[in-house]
């Protein structure tokens, strides 16, 4: 279908996904869904209230027998069903997460949709393999396993920055394990999420499993983390969003997943191979338009290497494409929209009275002026206690940073509250070995920075949050352990009565 697809007519009867079918929004209120390329309006529909809310939990808590009382094959086989069905729809899904975010559509099709499928098969097969200890003696007089049972209904909330592989991260580990699940996309791009659960019916995934709401995070959003029918919340999202959604979800103790934001450091040892650290870097801080909580934000570079490092990323930087998303030859789309390049543009504008921006740091005029485009930007020269380099910018921007012991660069890289992501770059095997040791983050990379598969955990540590999306990691977070014990002695007084009857 690709530029056929039109999202008025794809969805009239509504932007909630609910026991199956779309329907309209009950709260009065409408939202736009812009294509930050050009300003223009592509679907305009009406956000979800609390009583949508509540016809998808309750949606999702009806189908939530019949399906967690599937076997492990059966979830499987439906999600593999799923895959296929995904697979057979990636050109509308690439070309949708295009539409709505600016994204070239050379990320959406060549990363996003792909990985996306991919999820959706690892999960198919990790569904038959939820691990516990093997039952045996443990006590002597008892045998013991271990159960893994679903939790209820999941009530997630994803950002807009991958809508359509959040969405995935959300809802395959909990409905692989047996869950069902409500999920709420960023108001302003819902289209690929809502695809995602169509795609989901389409395949035979039984109606309510999959519910999709469409609405505000202070209505819809803190609503559905309220609900007491409601056991687990997962949030993608800033950290300071991170801390409301703890305290609702807390208040009702519930289970809690925060995948939070970041500013990932990029560490440089001066025996690096320069070449491949300049184009990681750039990459790595580009992808995305670099609204990314795991993009290549802090470039800390030993001083050998420091100046070349410096011309060879501003040479790069300044070769990148911006233009049209649906163009192949685009490398940079616009920022999701006016308000966040005006955000970014903020940063780098405060920047100059204490920093120097070597490239970038503006707009680009022209044809592209319409869009919310903002060029690659490099500083340096910035404090390590400056704005710049403590917040997250969430915008195509790098800053760049000398330091001179390997003791000062991991000192330096760690100086954060946040530990999602980190990278060093290294042709040494001890000090990339000590890196990995030594960087507080959840992932960290060598001698590459973004890669992510499917097989491997993904979540952050301290104010990057908690908990682990992907992998089979990520049952840890949507089931429930429970041991079962059983007297294998049919002696009606046990030894240890004697603790409560004495010696009669």
């Amino acid at each position: 279908m690709g530029k056929g697809f039109q999202p008025q007519d794809r969805f009239a009867g509504g932007a909630q996904y609910i026991g199956g079918r779309l329907r309209h929004g009950t709260s009065g209120c409408h939202q736009d869904v812009v294509d930050p390329a050009t300003g223009s309006t592509v679907l305009r529909y009406e956000l979800a209230g609390t009583d949508d809310v509540d016809a998808a939990v309750a949606a999702a808590r009806e189908a939530f027998p019949g399906w967690s009382g599937l076997t492990p094959a059966e979830r499987s086989e439906a999600l593999h069903r799923f895959a296929a069905v995904l697979a057979d729809r990636a050109e509308d899904l690439a070309y949708a997460e295009s539409l709505q975010c600016g994204k070239p559509v050379k990320l959406s099709a060549g990363f996003d949709v792909p990985g996306t499928v991919d999820n959706a098969s690892f999960f198919a097969g990790a569904a038959r393999h939820l691990e516990g200890k093997a039952a045996a003696e443990y006590s002597g007089d008892h045998t013991s396993c271990v159960r893994r049972e679903a939790l209820g209904v999941i009530g997630s909330i994803a950002p807009w920055n991958y809508p359509l592989q959040m969405a995935a991260w959300k809802i395959l580990p909990a409905v692989a394990a047996g869950n069902t699940i409500v999920l709420k996309p960023a108001e302003i791009t819902p289209l690929t999420s809502l695809m995602f659960a169509q795609a989901a019916t389409e395949a035979g995934i039984p109606d309510g499993v999959i519910n999709i709401v469409s609405g505000a995070g202070r209505d819809a959003g803190e609503h559905l983390v309220s609900h007491p029918d409601v056991v687990m919340t997962s949030f993608t999202g800033s950290t300071a969003v991170g801390k409301r959604v703890a305290a609702l979800a807390t208040a009702t103790v519930k289970r809690l997943h925060l995948e939070l934001g970041g500013k990932a450091p990029f560490l440089v040892f001066d025996d690096a191979d320069l070449d491949a650290a300049v184009n990681g870097a750039v990459a790595g801080a580009l992808i995305n338009t670099g609204q990314d909580c795991t993009a290549a934000t802090r470039a800390y570079v030993q001083r050998p290497l420091y100046d070349a490092f410096v011309r060879g990323v501003a040479a790069l930087m300044e070769t990148v494409r911006l233009g049209d998303p649906f163009d192949p030859s685009t490398d940079l789309g616009p920022l999701i929209s006016r308000q966040q390049r005006d955000r970014v543009a903020g940063f780098v504008d405060r920047a100059r009275a204490y920093a120097t921006v070597v490239t970038g740091g503006e707009a680009p005029g022209g044809e592209l002026a319409a869009g919310a485009y903002y060029l690659p930007t490099l500083i340096t020269g910035a404090a390590q206690d400056s704005e710049v380099v403590t917040s997250e910018i969430f915008g195509p921007v790098l800053v760049v940073l000398p330091f001179d012991t390997d003791d000062e660069g991991i000192r330096l890289a760690n100086d954060t509250p946040y530990g999602l992501a980190a990278s060093a770059w290294s042709t040494g095997l001890y000090r990339a070995n000590r890196a990995t040791r030594e960087l507080r983050a959840g992932c960290v990379w060598i001698n590459d920075h973004i890669p992510i598969i499917s097989e491997m955990p993904h979540g952050g540590y301290r104010a990057s949050g908690f908990g682990k999306d992907m992998s089979s990691y990520s049952f840890e977070e949507y089931t429930q352990v429970k041991h079962v014990m059983y007297d294998n002695t049919a002696v009606a007084r046990k030894d240890w009565h004697r603790t409560v009857f004495g010696d009669r």
